[in-house]
């Protein structure tokens, strides 16, 4: 059981980071291929707390910057909220999504994914 938990963290993590690195060279509809696959493993119900909290930790560490406006905001508001907010950009996302906007979709679950990371 346990093996299979680090198994499916590190799949989680290699797709994330390979969606991180097709962002950055502009190939925005395979950053968003990885993003929901990785998605789709972390609300499959396989998947249990430790994982998702391993995995706030790496995005953590992800999307550490000296400068970040939703870590501030992160502070100031409080879980319930958060939720929210992560369930607008995901439904954004859908969205933008639909109209075949890649980049704005991938965008949108970027900023989703800063505001659950610890």
């Amino acid at each position: 059981m346990e093996d299979s938990d680090e198994l499916m963290l590190e799949n989680i993590i290699k797709l994330t980071r390979a969606s991180e690195k097709k962002f950055k060279l502009g190939n925005y509809k395979g950053a968003l291929e990885d993003k929901m696959n990785a998605n789709k493993i972390l609300k499959s119900k396989s998947c249990n707390e430790k994982i998702i909290d391993k995995y706030k930790k790496e995005l953590s560490s992800l999307y550490s910057s000296k400068f970040d406006l939703i870590f501030d905001h992160k502070l100031k508001i409080d879980e319930i909220k958060i939720n929210e907010i992560v369930k607008l950009l995901e439904l954004k996302s859908e969205e933008r999504l639909k109209n075949l906007d890649y980049r704005g979709a991938i965008k949108a679950l970027r900023r989703a994914e800063k505001y659950i990371s610890s």
